[in-house]
């Protein structure tokens, strides 16, 4: 049975102490919160799978940011599916609160343009955080990791992991699995083109099979990574995002002695993949930033309503991902881990 879907109110009201701090320690566009202290905004902000620890991460970010700027925010997404169906209605539900901006990590590239785009004819603008609308004219900033630089980045670990120079070869081309949360999403289809960029430019001896979709939930991945333990060879996998990450930790698991030899390279530095790479279940992560994703984008809407232009909020802001190993885990694993909300 699906759970019903999650929203918070955030209140972020501020004392105008707290407001002198929060100016003394803004980063990035010059906004001044002491100087709009008597405007109240409220941001409605639409994610997937709010469970999904990178979201939980995002709302530590976000809803610290929006203390900061005394905005009200208004935070919501389905529990657990991760679809453009489930998101929305509950866009439409946000926007229904009558907030001054709206914030969206859209599902589907195209799907949810009609409702951003009805939200900003009513005057709100809209922001794009993690992944992202194919109409981006409509959209005032998008605030996203490095997705095509993520997928090369675990193309060249997986390729580490097998030992491709030695285990690939043209009479024993190496199979890896793939899993996805969505192929309709941005973040997802381009860490997909960059993974298959990579392989053709520099693998060409490693051959990925179609992807597992899971809708980010680890059951669906588990099965769609145990069918292709079943039907293939597999070598590797990679793991899109980390819900996926942790079915093919499962999968592999459940498999016994005939997943014992596959490495797999996932992304997202949840708790649980951190300590699966510690135990030598994964072979590398790839760590996103979303509590810097969360703060940023409350920013640039703060920015926006302040000063009602986009004057100094760069229109694509894309993080750098970072780079998980055994061997680095100790000096980076606590930096880059997902904090829980």
């Amino acid at each position: 049975m699906k759970k019903s879907r999650s929203m918070r109110l955030f209140s972020g009201a501020a004392v105008v102490s707290t407001l002198a701090a929060s100016a003394l320690a803004f980063v990035g566009t010059g906004a001044n919160p002491a100087g709009a202290a008597g405007k109240k905004f409220t941001v409605g902000f639409v994610v997937g799978a709010e469970a999904d620890p990178f979201f939980q991460s995002m709302y530590v970010g976000a809803s610290k940011e929006a203390k900061a700027l005394g905005i009200n925010l208004i935070w919501s997404g389905d529990p657990v599916d991760y679809s453009p169906a489930t998101q929305l209605p509950i866009i439409q539900q946000v926007l229904a609160e009558k907030p001054n901006a709206l914030v969206v990590a859209p599902t589907d590239t195209k799907a949810l343009n009609s409702v951003m785009a009805q939200a900003v004819k009513q005057g709100i603008p809209v922001f794009n955080v993690d992944s992202g609308s194919s109409v981006q004219n409509n959209i005032t900033a998008w605030v996203t990791g490095n997705n095509i630089q993520g997928g090369q980045t675990a193309a060249d670990a997986l390729a580490a992991a097998l030992n491709y120079k030695k285990s690939c070869t043209t009479s024993h081309k190496c199979t890896v699995a793939v899993g996805v949360s969505s192929v309709t999403t941005s973040t997802d289809a381009a860490r997909l083109l960059g993974f298959n960029q990579e392989l053709k430019k520099k693998y060409p001896n490693i051959t990925a099979l179609n992807p597992v979709v899971s809708q980010s939930q680890p059951s669906v991945a588990q099965s769609g990574f145990s069918q292709d333990i079943a039907a293939h060879n597999l070598s590797g996998i990679f793991a899109i995002d980390g819900t996926d990450a942790e079915g093919a930790a499962s999968a592999i698991a459940a498999a016994g002695s005939a997943g014992a030899h596959i490495k797999v390279v996932g992304y997202d530095a949840y708790a649980n993949n951190i300590a699966n790479m510690q135990a030598g279940k994964l072979a590398a992560i790839i760590s996103q930033q979303p509590v810097l994703e969360g703060k940023l984008i409350i920013q640039y809407a703060y920015d926006r309503l302040v000063h009602k232009n986009t004057k100094g909020i760069p229109h694509l802001k894309t993080l750098p991902n970072i780079l998980l190993t055994p061997q680095n885990c100790a000096k980076l694993c606590s930096t880059y881990a997902y904090v829980a909300s």
